[in-house]
């Protein structure tokens, strides 16, 4: 049986909180067309460095609750996050080997595989997906460095 640490588990709510707030901000439209998907990178994160403690239930769970709070399709996100982080839990050993700046090659795999989801998702719903499509993934790779650390210190602390 796993123990989980309940420390570990307060931060990893608080992180998905935070993300989460970050996600629904007013940005400026600057800000907004280019701001990366918070949540899953604290997913890919969570389910990188403990995969026994964040599953693809709770990344289904923090899909649901996007959904709720963006007003999307019910399920969009839910589905996009779980298979993000299944993916991401079958390649958990290997993603974390990696220097960070590796890591962030297997974060915009991921973060793309992610987006071309939601596109299909958003196409068969006939919404349009902007120009500017594929820039969350690009901020998304270049900021993963910095969610690492961050996370790391919050789940070390």
């Amino acid at each position: 049986m796993v123990q989980i640490n309940k420390a570990s588990s307060l931060a990893y709510w608080l992180s998905i909180t935070l993300a989460m707030a970050l996600r629904i901000i007013p940005w400026p439209f600057a800000v907004l067309i280019t701001a990366p998907d918070w949540v899953m990178l604290v997913l890919i994160y969570w389910a990188v460095t403990t995969p026994e403690e964040v599953g693809v239930g709770k990344a289904w769970f923090a899909g649901l609750l996007v959904d709720v709070l963006t007003g999307q399709l019910l399920g969009q996100f839910a589905l996009v996050y779980a298979f993000g982080i299944y993916v991401c839990i079958k390649q958990h050993k290997r993603i974390r080997n990696f220097p960070v700046i590796q890591q962030s090659l297997a974060v915009f795999a991921i973060l793309l595989i992610a987006r071309i989801l939601t596109f299909w998702i958003e196409h068969i719903n006939h919404q349009l997906m902007p120009g500017y499509f594929w820039l969350p993934v690009l901020t998304g790779t270049l900021i993963w460095p910095v969610v690492y650390f961050v996370l790391s210190r919050l789940r070390l602390s």
